[in-house]
């Protein structure tokens, strides 16, 4: 009889589907598996702050440890949620083919989309005078909104995103930011919501990542019918970029890397916690010599202005390498 692959998932409906895809990718090649469900530190506390909980791979270790401990053979994660190091004993199986990797903003009255600069569906630099109320969770979204949006207020969301599109309901909130693909996903994603262009996605947004033990020729080997080398290379790059400015915290960093006719065009800034100060680079190379994208594009980002908010942001401590 064949080995059954136990795959391992939290037990969100965003994280449950991202399983059942993988566990049908696996069928599609031959391979049987089960689903192994279990809660994260992230999934428990749902109240306390991301960036505040100090912790690296917050929705990502208990899996990890299982995997260890033999109690799972691969886990399944939202990638942007996986530290740059990964565990030692563990590696990247496959990353699927990416979805969409924007943010998106979930509003309530189309009349506040005036004083964003919303207009006839067209993101442009009028915008009305009127102090919204935003909620997230996500250090780095906060960063980039205070950018751009100085005078409005910013309120803690945590949960999952069924729980977050509920809260948003309840609370009066003018509106919450979201990633498109865990909506879109799941098909939850509101007609009242709009794509936030001009805001860069965390590291690896988008994009669902695999791994097993190292040791595990079998699990791994199953997984490559699936791999996406493609979304594999930008997702390392701006991994790579993320880990040479801040050792794989995630903290107000974004990155997008994207192949367009043979070219890797690359975008990355890092906004300093208040919005006041940002730094953003953008580089293109061809997919051959982009390998190194990420590092280099760092250490330019770093001599651009981008070092003074390093040492803010680590004067601060802030960074927990999680992303909702």
């Amino acid at each position: 009889m064949s080995r059954v692959l136990r795959i391992g998932t939290r037990d969100s409906e965003l994280a449950v589907w991202q399983a059942t895809l993988i566990q049908s990718s696996l069928l599609r090649f031959g391979f049987s598996s089960e689903l192994v469900y279990m809660k994260s530190e992230g999934d428990l506390d749902t109240v306390t702050p991301l960036y505040a909980l100090g912790v690296q791979g917050v929705f990502t270790k208990t899996l990890d440890a299982a995997l260890l401990n033999n109690r799972i053979d691969i886990a399944v994660h939202s990638m942007k949620d996986v530290p740059t190091q990964l565990a030692q004993g563990i590696q990247q199986a496959a990353v699927l083919q990416r979805a969409s990797s924007k943010d998106i903003l979930v509003y309530k009255d189309p009349a506040d989309l005036d004083a964003l600069g919303f207009i006839n569906g067209q993101w442009c630099d009028t915008r009305a005078q009127k102090a919204l109320t935003i909620a997230t969770g996500s250090i780095r979204r906060i960063a980039q909104w205070k950018n751009r949006y100085a005078g409005h207020t910013i309120e803690n969301l945590r949960g999952n995103v069924n729980t977050r599109l509920r809260k948003l309901i309840e609370h009066n909130w003018n509106g919450a930011i979201f990633a498109a693909a865990g909506l879109e996903r799941i098909h939850l994603r509101p007609e009242k919501s709009i794509d936030l262009d001009w805001m860069l996605p965390a590291p690896a947004q988008g994009a669902i990542m695999v791994v097993c033990r190292e040791e595990d020729d079998f699990a791994f080997e199953a997984c490559q019918g699936f791999h996406d080398e493609a979304a594999a290379l930008c997702t390392t790059i701006e991994r790579d970029f993320l880990s040479a400015l801040l050792g794989g915290c995630s903290t107000p960093i974004s990155a997008l890397a994207e192949i367009i006719e043979g070219t890797v065009y690359f975008r990355g800034n890092i906004v300093s916690p208040d919005g006041k100060e940002k730094a953003a680079i953008e580089k293109r190379l061809p997919v051959a010599e982009s390998a190194n994208l990420g590092v280099s594009a760092a250490k330019e980002i770093l001599l651009q202005g981008g070092h003074p908010i390093v040492e803010e942001i680590r004067k601060k401590g802030l960074g927990s390498n999680v992303e909702v």
